[in-house]
């Protein structure tokens, strides 16, 4: 069997090993493939199975590449696949659906805490030797914010909005949460309500859900007008969720008072992001995910459904392959 990673180095920069992916087969790996179709099939060439993070496999590839049956995801989101042509090649496409819960909802309220004391400017403060020279006993730059007592609004209330949800609950917050479906374990930790409710409540918001036509723009011009004066906005989900224009306006405006994105709409960022001059915007390089702890679960789980192809029972899959050819 001929395996194939496309960019291997986001997942495994060198900490963890390809060794029980290669146990399967003759295993190529490569750190980066530039997104170009060309390039991609011919490093797919007439493997059999294909792994990929972000690395786009569209229908020319597909096309270029008779012999592809299995795609496993080194992710969770799936869109760079086009996984419904997928289908009607009769190819498998694979993702990670859990590994990065915990990593992921602890990133959010990471982002929420450097808004809310600013550490890393009064720890550099420190070492300027500001507080050395300061009139007084301590000084501080920033607003200081204390969140016990004041309300996380939580889009998209799965395994990480809970997970965040169940942090913000710890620090003496109120938790609302939208956009998923009801169930008794989230009732535990949050109030469900509709978005404008969330929107009108909150001295937080916080998205966690998946980037889908209906949610594609969902924070935009008309949804931050609904929002409380001065509330805080976090995003570790999909940049594609935000009008960027708009939040910057509003940034700009103090209608948003601050914002901790790990994600914006095109990666990498582009020079000429809005946000990036935004007033109080933290913007992170989509790194919610990357603690070793979660790779290795990518790692183990991809072997798995590697195994799981081999033996005729595919796992985690997210399209509906025909019968496999022959």
């Amino acid at each position: 069997m001929k395996i194939v990673i496309l960019d291997g180095y986001t997942e495994n920069p060198g900490d963890l090993s390809w060794e029980s992916l290669a146990a399967f087969g003759d295993l190529t790996v490569y750190d980066r493939t530039p997104y170009d179709d060309k390039i991609i099939a011919g490093r797919i060439g007439d493997a059999e199975v294909v792994f990929t993070n972000k690395c786009p496999i569209r229908k020319p590839v597909f096309d270029a590449c008779p012999n592809l049956k299995y795609i496993s995801v080194l992710a969770t989101g799936y869109n760079i696949v086009d996984y419904n042509y997928a289908w009607e090649k009769g190819i498998c496409v694979s993702n990670v659906p859990t590994y990065g819960t915990a990593a992921v909802g602890q990133f959010a309220i990471a982002l929420l805490l450097e808004i809310c004391h600013h550490v890393a400017h009064h720890s550099d403060a420190v070492h300027e030797g500001r507080w050395e020279h300061n009139d007084d006993w301590c000084f501080w730059d920033y607003p200081l914010i204390e969140l016990a007592g004041k309300t996380m609004g939580i889009i998209g209330f799965g395994k990480i909005g809970q997970t965040t949800g169940k942090i913000a609950k710890a620090l003496g917050m109120t938790v609302l949460a939208s956009g998923s479906r009801e169930t008794e374990a989230g009732r535990a930790i949050a109030e469900y309500v509709d978005r404008d409710t969330l929107l009108a409540r909150s001295d937080v918001v916080v998205l966690h859900c998946p980037l889908f036509p209906e949610t594609e723009g969902m924070i935009n011009r008309e949804s931050i007008a609904k929002m409380k004066d001065g509330v805080i906005l976090i995003n570790n989900s999909r940049g594609q969720l935000v009008v960027e224009q708009d939040l910057a306006d509003a940034l700009n405006s103090g209608k948003i008072y601050a914002a901790g994105l790990d994600v914006v709409s095109t990666e990498p960022i582009k020079g000429d992001n809005p946000l990036l001059k935004a007033k109080n915007c933290f913007i992170t390089p989509h790194i919610s995910w990357a603690p070793k702890e979660a790779r290795e679960r990518i790692m183990a789980c991809s072997v798995q459904n590697l195994q799981s192809y081999v033996d005729g029972e595919p796992i985690n899959v997210v399209n509906k392959p025909r019968e496999a050819r022959s």
